[in-house]
């Protein structure tokens, strides 16, 4: 058990476990966004480090088919950001609450030596996507293209330049494709610390494991923050998710089925 997993299990809830907490229709769920953790002041603007924030956090509403609500903030600042800073600051998490309906509610602000950010997310659900409901035989699919996040990450540590449309700045998420396909999907998660590392998780949590259909590098499986989505569904409802996916332009690549076979992550934890 890792660092991570352990410091987790000291906390017995049975809300605990999917990307956000689903307690009476509703869902709750947190992320942090930190300086030199998540990101570097030198690599995005206030108003681009906000925009992320507040969609690294709506991706796990997405991911349980939730539908966005109320926004809380946390953020801790420098003193030495100018009013310029924190203008472009709050228009970043104005722009994303506006974008997806979410009303900002509160928070809290405090001085630090450096940006830290963050968010709880609270959604309304209807039919709620979880990660408990794989099965041996069910597929395993995942959505648009998985590699890219590692990859501008590196240009980024190696003191290069990515452009501001890129998936490590730009997220793109999947609600309409969630949206259209709920009726079929088994279970879902963001994909935000990896597919292999992703996949261990839902694998535990099912106890069952994998076998892959394709081949997926290293590089690829192991790029964290891609925040794509990862979904479980029964193979005779291969055609209608295939179908689906289409009709929200969703790039769909179905990579493994759910065996009875031990699966190893082969990443290095992300966060410990």
């Amino acid at each position: 058990m890792n660092l991570e997993n352990y410091f987790i299990s000291q906390f017995n809830s049975k809300h605990i476990g999917d990307d956000g907490a689903c307690i009476d229709n509703m869902v709750y769920s947190k992320d942090a966004f930190f300086e030199n953790v998540h990101f570097k002041r030198s690599w995005m603007s206030c108003f681009e480090i906000a925009k992320k924030a507040m969609l690294v956090n709506i991706s796990d509403a997405i991911a349980m088919n939730a539908t966005p609500k109320y926004a809380l903030l946390s953020v801790a600042m420098p003193k030495s950001m100018s009013k310029k800073e924190m203008s472009d600051l709050a228009a970043g998490f104005l722009f994303i609450a506006k974008k997806y309906n979410i009303d900002i509610i509160g928070g809290d602000t405090i001085s630090n030596t450096k940006l830290d950010i963050s968010v709880t997310i609270i959604s309304s659900v209807k039919k709620v996507l979880l990660r408990s409901k794989v099965r041996e035989n069910y597929l395993l699919a995942y959505t648009g293209t998985l590699g890219n996040s590692a990859k501008e990450l590196k240009k980024l540590l190696n003191g290069g330049k990515i452009h501001r449309k890129s998936k490590f700045i730009d997220i793109n998420l999947r609600e309409k494709f969630i949206a259209n396909t709920i009726r079929y999907l088994k279970a879902g998660m963001d994909i935000s610390d990896g597919l292999y590392s992703d996949l261990d998780k839902i694998t535990s949590l099912n106890k069952i494991g994998i076998e892959f259909r394709v081949n997926i590098p290293k590089n690829i499986g192991c790029s964290g923050e891609e925040y794509e989505m990862l979904v479980a569904f029964d193979r005779r409802d291969k055609k209608a998710v295939i179908r689906r996916a289409a009709q929200s332009r969703t790039k769909l690549t179905i990579f493994a089925n759910a065996a009875r076979k031990k699966y190893v992550n082969r990443c290095k934890a992300h966060h410990f």
